[in-house]
């Protein structure tokens, strides 16, 4: 074995610039051997669909532990609702957020290949062994006593090893998808299109299946089955995903975008106080005309790392002692650029950041007022986190009456396309105001309820289900569920399409971590919350759980009315007339 590399390792790691290459071969793109890719042996659609097998494996697992999790924790392990919110929302803000992990280890050493079959084992054992520690006996509390920490660190450690199973994977998951399509062809670009809409279709169907399927398992026969399920499924999932080496086409790495973005920080804050040439053409360029990104004058604090500095900038390179530009010295104008373009992604980024927190509270406390509610339909009784197939239905319908019906009838009346992306994320972020304002009204509705039972009964808290059906959570959970129907896939979007081409990973990677934030800062404003007022008690009956919607809903509204300014200045950055006057402005300065 030793010497001998993997046939994934050699087909991500070696070069070869190809130049065409062959009339039925795909330029940047080799096969398991490392040879380069021919057209009609590898990739498409036989391919994409292996990998879109270990996405929706990938959501069973992690949404059908991650929905009925705060049930468990407070009936099983007798965790107060506030805290028991928390470790849901901090378990899926760290596996969103080891993400960029994944896809700094995708591009730096493994390949998407390789992370994708490694983390997805990862993920494996851990959903594996919640499943036995959820059966021991010795590993949850009796009655009426609340966990122990011993029990509540193996709990963690099942879940963080899942976090970072599903951290690892996810990131690469998508770009190795899309690899499997040649962008130069006409007819594999519109496959990649349609990859895209199947990607998020097998996201919403492994959503679907976990919080009807495998929350009546969890509910009905035993967690341990449940987890035994996902376990099995991951496994099965990963033997597919394999089977499928020898039909892949893999696209060789240009090396890390997090380290090619901190040499050109670095540079640049080296040569702060180095006065700026006069015209950007004297600035360091390295790259082919065909491969070059225009110079725009935006961040300018930035074009020092292009300046040049003479022999400061080299270092000497190899045995035969030339001397070549140090990229933490010297960076090329392109290279600099492609930071701009990340960061002008970043007022988006951060406006979108507070729709995942209220996410957040559709598989925390929404969760919690379905188990307090009469949730019977004739002699079923429906599990409480199954309450979520309206949110998932909700996702589905919204994609389905936007693809089939408002993107034709949009396309005969206008001559447009549809939504752009911004246009879909300010939708989604709308109607998640509109859906906490609906959610605040419905507790508010069963506090009353909750109330009058008390005083009925005379006890503090209500033992049985109160008289209100459950199905009073509807709107909030389909307002929700069709937000994030746009503003998923208006970031993805946007991320992808307004990244540099060799920082895709980078920008999906970005995209996610507007999840792992939003769902942190659930845990940091429940806490906060808790803290300063009265409105989260120990039990859902004994807070004010619609005060804390109102303040998601005001947060949200102050949140949309920045990210208008934002998506407005996105829309002007982005038009060529804009770029135009940057590069007229910058030579105006440049002269001066």
């Amino acid at each position: 074995m030793e010497g001998k590399k993997t046939a994934a390792t050699t087909a991500e790691m070696l070069a070869w610039s190809g130049g065409g290459g062959g009339g039925n071969m795909v330029r940047d793109a080799v096969d398991y051997r490392g040879c380069p890719a021919d057209r009609s042996a590898t990739g498409g659609w036989v391919a994409a669909a292996l990998v879109l097998g270990i996405e929706l494996c990938e959501r069973l697992s992690t949404m059908g532990i991650a929905v009925n999790l705060v049930t468990y924790l407070t009936a099983t392990m007798h965790l107060p609702s506030a805290a028991a919110a928390n470790v849901v929302t901090d378990f899926m803000g760290t596996s969103f957020l080891l993400c960029l992990l994944g896809g700094f280890l995708a591009d730096s050493f493994l390949g998407r290949y390789l992370t994708i079959a490694v983390f997805a084992v990862v993920q494996s054992i851990g959903t594996a062994l919640l499943a036995v520690s959820t059966l021991m006996p010795q590993l949850r509390p009796p009655p009426g006593q609340q966990a122990t920490a011993v029990q509540m660190g193996v709990l963690y450690v099942c879940l963080y090893l899942i976090a970072l199973g599903t951290g690892g994977l996810k990131s690469s998951v998508s770009g190795f998808g899309t690899d499997q399509f040649d962008d130069r062809d006409d007819r594999e670009r519109a496959a990649m299109g349609l990859f895209f809409n199947r990607f998020f279709f097998f996201i919403s169907l492994g959503t679907l299946l976990a919080v009807t399927v495998l929350v009546y398992v969890q509910d009905h026969v035993g967690r341990s089955w449940a987890y035994g399920i996902c376990a099995a499924a991951m496994l099965a999932a990963i033997a597919v995903f394999l089977s499928g080496t020898r039909r892949y086409r893999y696209k060789r790495s240009s090396g890390s975008p997090i380290v090619h973005i901190l040499q050109v920080l670095v540079a640049a804050a080296r040569k702060r106080g180095i006065k700026q040439p006069l015209t950007a053409a004297a600035l360091y360029e390295d790259r082919p005309d065909h491969a070059r990104i225009t110079h725009t004058a935006q961040f300018p604090c930035l074009d020092r790392a292009a300046v040049m500095a003479g022999d400061d900038d080299n270092e000497v390179a190899g045995p035969d002692g030339r001397a070549a530009p140090n990229p933490w010295k010297l960076c090329s104008v392109s290279r600099v650029e492609e930071v701009k373009m990340l960061a002008r992604l970043m007022p988006v980024w951060a406006t979108t950041i507070l729709f995942w927190t209220i996410y957040a509270q559709m598989i925390t406390f929404s969760v919690e007022q379905a188990t307090t509610m009469d949730r019977r339909v004739g002699g079923f009784e429906i599990p409480a986190a199954s309450l979520t197939v309206f949110f998932v239905g909700a996702i589905m319908l919204t994609l389905a009456v936007y693809d089939r019906v408002f993107i034709p009838l949009c396309r005969t009346l206008t001559g447009k396309q549809g939504f752009t992306n911004l246009e879909k994320i300010g939708i989604g972020l709308a109607l998640s105001i509109v859906g906490m304002a609906a959610a605040a009204l419905c507790e508010k509705k069963r506090l009353a309820v909750a109330a009058t039972a008390m005083a009925t009964t005379g006890n503090s808290t209500a033992a049985a289900a109160l008289p209100i059906s459950v199905f009073l959570l509807t709107p909030q959970f389909l307002l929700v569920g069709a937000g994030e129907a746009f503003i998923y896939t208006g970031q993805l979007d946007f991320f992808i399409t307004r990244s540099p081409k060799g920082m895709k990973t980078m920008s999906t990677g970005l995209f996610l971590t507007t999840l792992s934030l939003g769902f942190f800062f659930s845990s940091v404003l429940v806490s906060l919350v808790k803290g300063a007022t009265t409105w989260l008690g120990d039990t859902i009956d004994r807070s004010r759980l619609d005060y804390f919607y109102w303040l998601l809903a005001v947060l949200s509204v102050l949140n949309l009315a920045a990210y208008l300014v934002c998506a407005m200045w996105a829309t002007a950055a982005s038009t060529p007339e804009h770029q135009q006057q940057q590069h007229t402005a910058g030579d105006a300065d440049e002269k001066c």
